[in-house]
C-alpha cells in the first residue's frame, strides 16, 4: 500500500480504488425481491444478472433467483426490445411470476432502450404485472439503484381508491431502505406492538430467509402483495428509513397520492430507533407498550454497564450512507470518537448528515462521500483508529493495521447468519455492542497477553 500525503489524496479525482459500493442493479434486484411472487429481470448480458445474483447469494446464503434479457452483439447494436419481448412471454409462460420487475445495465442505458415504450407494446397475460427501474451503473451505487426500484414500484403498483386526496386509511407506510430481512422484522415488530396497522414496502423478510422445509420454492412466501402495495395510495402517511434508499419512493408517492412523506434515519441505535417510535406515536396517538419500555430499559442499563469499553474509542466507518449515519450517531451515544466516515454512495446530504451530528462533539474527523476504502485506507495509516465498522472488504484493512473490524452492512461475504440476526430497534443495538465490546475486549486481552509473554521471556 502506497503512503500519499492529504495534498496528494486531494488531487486524486479521476480514479477509484478499491469502491465502497456496487452498482446500481444489485440493489434493484434486492428491491425487487421484496415484493411477492415477484421475478427480477436484469436488461442486459447475461453475465451483469449472474454476477449481481452471486452478490445477493454469497451475503444472504439463499437462492437468489433472476431472469435476463442475454444481449448479443446484435442487441449491442441494435437494441434490445426484441430481447425483452421474448424473455417476457418465456417468463410469464415457464415461471409464471406475479410481477417481472425489470431494471437496466450500463449497456442497455448506453444503447437509450425506451423500457416504458417496450413494456407498453408487450401482450402481458391478465393479473400479470411489469415494472421497471432505470439503473446505470456508472452513476450512483446500488443504494441509488434500490431507490430507483422503490420509486418505480410506487409508479406502476401504488393507487388510490379514493376521489378525496384528504380521506385517507389508518394504514403507515413504511419504507425499510437497504437492510437485511431480519432488520425488517424487528422494525414490524415494534410497529406491531405499538398496535399501528402498517404496509411495508418492499419487504424481504421471508423471501431471502426463507425456511429449507425440503422443497424448493421459487417463491417463498414474503415479500409485500402487490394488492397491499396498491392500497399505499390511501395511507394515511408514509416514514421512509432511510435518507438515500427510501426518500424518493415516499416522495414519489406524495406526488402521485397525495400521501405524507416523513424521512428518518436507519433506526439503529437507541436515538434514532426512539425517533421512529415516537414518528409512529405522534402520528397515531398511540402509547408505548411495557414491552417496548422494557427493552429500551435493558439497553440504557447495557450502555451503562459497558461504557468503560467504549469511552474515548475512536472508530472509522463506513458502507452504506443510511447504515454509516445512523451508526455513527450510536458510536457517540456509546461515547466513542467516529474518526474517519466514509461512503461510496455520491451525495452531498450525507456529509450535511455527518457534520450536523458532529456539530457538538469536540473530535477532529473526516467525512466523505463517493470515497473508496484506499483513501480511507491511507487515513487510517496516516493516524490509526482503535476499530473499524464496514463491511466485509474492510478486513483488508484490519488484517493489515491489525485493527479489530466489526462486520455491518452490505455486503457480508465471509461470515454466516448475520441476515437472521437484526441490528435494527433496541434488540439489534444491544447485540451491536455486544459485537463492538468483544471486538475491543478480545484485543485488550491479546495485546496483555503479549506483554506477559515479553515479560516471561
Amino acid at each position: 500500500m502506497l503512503d500519499l500525503t492529504p495534498k496528494e489524496l486531494k488531487e486524486r479525482e479521476a480514479l477509484i480504488i478499491n469502491p465502497a459500493k456496487t452498482c446500481q442493479p444489485i440493489g434493484a434486484m434486492y428491491a425487487a425481491l421484496g415484493i411477492h411472487r415477484c421475478l427480477p429481470h436484469s436488461h442486459g448480458s447475461q453475465g451483469c444478472c449472474s454476477y449481481h445474483r452471486m452478490h445477493l447469494t454469497r451475503h444472504f446464503r439463499d437462492p437468489v433467483m433472476a431472469s435476463t434479457s442475454s444481449f448479443t452483439e446484435g442487441s449491442s447494436v441494435f437494441g434490445g426490445k426484441s430481447n425483452l419481448k421474448t424473455a417476457a412471454k418465456n417468463i410469464f409462460a415457464i415461471y409464471n411470476p406475479d410481477v417481472i420487475a425489470v431494471h437496466t445495465t450500463c449497456l442497455s442505458e448506453t444503447i437509450g432502450d425506451d423500457i416504458n415504450a417496450i413494456i407498453a407494446d408487450i401482450e402481458i397475460p391478465e393479473g400479470k404485472r411489469m415494472i421497471h427501474a432505470n439503473t446505470p451503473s456508472y452513476q450512483g451505487s446500488h443504494i441509488t439503484g434500490f431507490s430507483n426500484m422503490v420509486k418505480g414500484i410506487v409508479n406502476y403498483l401504488a393507487e388510490s381508491a379514493s376521489d378525496h386526496p384528504e380521506v385517507k386509511t389508518d394504514n403507515i407506510n413504511i419504507i425499510p431502505g437497504f437492510v437485511n430481512p431480519a432488520d425488517m422484522r424487528e422494525i414490524k415488530r415494534i410497529t406491531s406492538l405499538l398496535g399501528i396497522p402498517y404496509i411495508m414496502f418492499p419487504d424481504t423478510s421471508g423471501v431471502v430467509d426463507s425456511p429449507n422445509t425440503g422443497k424448493y420454492e421459487m417463491y417463498p412466501r414474503g415479500g409485500a402483495k402487490v394488492d397491499d402495495i396498491a392500497k399505499t395510495g390511501d395511507s394515511k402517511a408514509t416514514v421512509a428509513l432511510g435518507k438515500f434508499a427510501s426518500e424518493q419512493g415516499a416522495f414519489e408517492l406524495e406526488k402521485k397520492c397525495g400521501v405524507k412523506p416523513y424521512v428518518l434515519k436507519t433506526p439503529i441505535g437507541i436515538r434514532a430507533t426512539d425517533d421512529y417510535i415516537m414518528k409512529l406515536l405522534k402520528l397515531t396517538q398511540k402509547e408505548v407498550p411495557y414491552e417496548l419500555e422494557e427493552e429500551r430499559g435493558q439497553l440504557v442499563d447495557i450502555m451503562t454497564d459497558t461504557h468503560m469499553h467504549f469511552h474515548g474509542k475512536e472508530v472509522a466507518i463506513f458502507g452504506d450512507p443510511d447504515i454509516v449515519t445512523a451508526m455513527t450517531e450510536f458510536c457517540l451515544s456509546l461515547g466513542m470518537r467516529p474518526k474517519y466516515i466514509l461512503t461510496g454512495t455520491p451525495g452531498e446530504a450525507f456529509s450535511r448528515e455527518i457534520n450536523e451530528l458532529m456539530m457538538d462533539v469536540a473530535v477532529n474527523y473526516q467525512v466523505k462521500a463517493a470515497g473508496d476504502l484506499f483513501t480511507l485506507h491511507q487515513w487510517i495509516k496516516n493516524d490509526p483508529v482503535d476499530l473499524i465498522i464496514g463491511n466485509t472488504y474492510g478486513k483488508y484493512i484490519s488484517k493489515a493495521e491489525d485493527i479489530p473490524l466489526v462486520r455491518l452492512g452490505f455486503p457480508i461475504l465471509d461470515r454466516s447468519v448475520h441476515s437472521y440476526m437484526p441490528v435494527a430497534g433496541y434488540k439489534g443495538a444491544m447485540r451491536l455492542i455486544e459485537m463492538i465490546s468483544n471486538a475491543i475486549l478480545d484485543r485488550e486481552d491479546r495485546d496483555a497477553e503479549d506483554c506477559d509473554f515479553e515479560l516471561v521471556m
